[in-house]
C-alpha cells in the first residue's frame, strides 16, 4: 500500500521542530511496511526529492524564493489575506496536488492522508481515497470563518476518513461540516520513541510553549506571583520563544520575579524529555488547545499538570485531580491550583499511573495500527 502524507508542515531536517509529531508516525508505518511518501512545501526556494531518517520527502516549489513563505512558521493565515497572498495559496494547493499525483503514479493501491483541511485537504486529488486528519487551527478556522465552512464542505464530503486529535475539535468538526468523527478517529498523534525518564523533580515550575498569546504565558506569570506570596518557594521556567517574549520579560519585571523566572527560549524537542526529567509541575494555561501534546508528554514522565477550563483539548489530557488540575483561566485558581498540586504528596503517583496509559496511547506503533485501520477503511470504501 501506498500512503502519500500531504501537509503543509514537516521537518526539514531531522530534528526540525516544524511539523516534527507527524515524523514519528511516517516513520512507524515506513516500518510497518507501507510505502509512505511525503509531500510538502518549499521553504524559501529549497524544493526538490530529499529524505528525512529514511522517509522519502518530495518539495514542491509554488513561488519564487523570497515568497515561498506560507509554511513553516505557522504564519499562513495572516500571509494569505492580501491580494498577492491568495494567489500564492492557489498556487500551494496547485503544486501539492500536482506533487502528491507524481507520487501515485504507477503505485497501485494507494491513499492521501492529508493532515489540515486547508491546505492539504483541499489540495488532495479528487481521484484517490482521502484520509483527513485535524490538527487544531484549520478547525478553529471553521468556527471564525464563514468563507472557511463554504470552503472547507467539499473536503469533508469527498474524505472517506476524518480524523482529528481530540474530543472538543471532533465536536467542532461535526458542529460546523457534514463531517462525522467515529470513535476510533479521534486519536492524538504520537510522540518519538525516546527515553522518557520519571520526574526526579527539584527544579520546579515549566511553561512549555510558543510564546504568543494563545498561551497566556502571562496569566502564568500573573498566578506564579501569587502563589510566590502564598508561600510557593518553587522557580518558574518558560520553555519557548515567540513574538511575547519581550513583554513576558517586562511583566516579570514588573512583578519584580527576579531569578525565580528563567526564559530559556525554544528547544528541539529531543530536549524536552530532559527539562520534564526535573520538573515538579507543568503549568498549561493555553486556550483552545488541538490536543496538548506538552501536557501529556510532562505526565508520561510523572509530572502533574494543570490547565484551563477553556484549553481544548488539554481535557483529554489533565485530570481535574490527583495527576492535575483544571481550573478557571485566572490568575487566583492558577495559583490556588499550583499550591494545591505541590502540597500534594500523591501527585506525583497519580500522574505516574496517567504518564503509563499515555505512554501506551501515543507510542508510534500504537497510533500507526489505527491509521492503517483508516487507510484500509478507505480504500474498501
Amino acid at each position: 500500500m501506498r500512503v502519500v502524507f500531504l501537509t503543509h508542515n514537516y521537518p526539514r531536517h531531522s530534528g526540525d521542530v516544524a511539523g516534527g509529531f507527524l515524523h514519528p508516525l511516517a516513520v512507524a508505518l515506513r516500518d510497518r511496511g507501507v510505502d509512505l511518501r511525503v509531500v510538502a512545501p518549499s521553504d524559501g526556494g529549497k524544493g526538490g526529492i530529499d529524505t528525512v531518517d529514511g522517509v522519502p520527502v518530495r518539495r514542491v516549489r509554488y513561488a519564487d524564493a523570497r515568497h515561498e513563505t506560507f509554511a513553516y512558521t505557522g504564519t499562513m493565515a495572516n500571509a494569505a489575506r492580501s491580494p498577492r497572498g491568495w494567489r500564492t495559496l492557489r498556487s500551494l494547493i496547485d503544486a501539492l496536488r500536482e506533487g502528491a499525483r507524481e507520487e501515485l503514479i504507477g503505485a497501485g493501491p494507494g491513499v492521501v492522508h492529508a493532515h489540515w483541511w486547508i491546505p492539504a485537504g483541499y489540495a488532495a486529488p479528487p481521484e484517490v481515497p482521502l484520509v483527513l486528519t485535524c490538527h487544531g487551527s484549520d478547525v478553529r478556522l471553521l468556527q471564525t470563518s464563514r468563507l472557511a465552512r463554504w470552503l472547507s464542505q467539499r473536503t469533508f464530503r469527498r474524505s472517506k476518513v476524518v480524523t482529528t486529535v481530540s474530543h472538543d475539535l471532533a465536536r467542532v468538526i461535526e458542529a460546523r461540516t457534514s463531517a462525522r468523527v467515529s470513535s476510533d478517529a479521534v486519536q492524538p498523534m504520537p510522540v518519538a520513541n525516546v527515553d522518557r525518564p520519571w520526574s526526579r523533580g527539584g527544579d520546579g515550575i515549566v511553561v512549555i510553549g510558543r510564546l504568543v498569546d494563545q498561551k497566556r504565558a502571562g496569566l502564568a506569570l500573573a498566578a506564579f506571583a501569587l502563589a510566590r506570596a502564598q508561600g510557593c518557594a518553587l522557580p518558574l521556567t518558560l520553555i519557548g520563544d515567540g513574538v511575547a517574549r519581550e513583554a513576558l520579560r517586562l511583566q516579570a519585571e514588573a512583578l519584580a520575579l527576579g531569578d525565580s523566572v528563567r526564559f530559556i527560549g525554544e528547544v528541539p524537542p529531543s530536549r524536552v524529555p530532559e527539562l520534564l526529567a526535573t520538573a515538579d509541575v507543568a503549568l498549561m494555561p493555553a486556550i483552545g488547545e488541538g490536543f496538548g501534546l506538552v501536557a501529556a508528554e510532562a505526565l508520561m514522565q510523572g509530572v502533574p499538570v494543570i490547565a484551563c477550563q477553556d484549553g481544548g483539548g488539554l481535557l483529554d489530557v489533565v485530570p481535574a485531580h490527583g495527576a492535575g488540575r483544571v481550573v478557571a483561566p485566572t490568575a487566583d485558581a492558577l495559583a490556588a491550583a499550583l499550591l494545591s498540586v505541590t502540597n500534594d504528596p500523591s501527585a506525583q503517583d497519580a500522574a505516574r499511573d496517567e504518564g503509563a496509559r499515555w505512554r501506551a496511547q501515543l507510542s508510534p506503533d500504537f497510533v500507526a495500527e489505527r491509521c492503517l485501520g483508516w487507510y484500509r477503511r478507505a480504500l474498501n470504501a
